[in-house]
């Protein structure tokens, strides 16, 4: 399992994590997509926006190896701003490779791109 070295490891001064310290001997947690409806906690949409602008600010546009990244928090933003990048995808494999979607990110997410990010 790939270690991103300087991603953040969780959303500063919650318990909301953003990645995983070690491999699961059983196997990568599939990543799945997850609806987010409109009523949800605002400090679950702050933590998809600080984990996309982490994504966003590491990544950038390049396909990435999802490696230690937490797969609950991948999954709120996969299929929407955080795609397969592979034809082949495999949600449990610590190697597939993902990439964001900057058109559906700056869609979603305004307030991120405000701060100068360019699509």
């Amino acid at each position: 399992m790939e270690k991103h070295r300087g991603f953040p490891g969780r959303l500063q001064g919650t318990d909301f994590q953003f990645t995983v310290r070690r491999a699961n001997p059983k196997g990568a947690t599939r990543i799945i997509r997850r609806d987010r409806y409109a009523d949800r906690r605002p400090a679950d949409r702050k933590a998809d926006e600080e984990f996309l602008y982490a994504l966003i600010e590491h990544f950038g546009d390049e396909p990435f190896v999802r490696g230690n990244l937490d797969a609950g928090r991948l999954s709120w933003l996969f299929e929407r701003e955080v795609v397969a990048a592979e034809d082949d995808f495999d949600p449990e494999s610590y190697d597939a490779l993902l990439r964001v979607d900057f058109r559906r990110a700056q869609a979603s997410f305004p307030q991120i791109f405000a701060d100068g990010f360019q699509a």
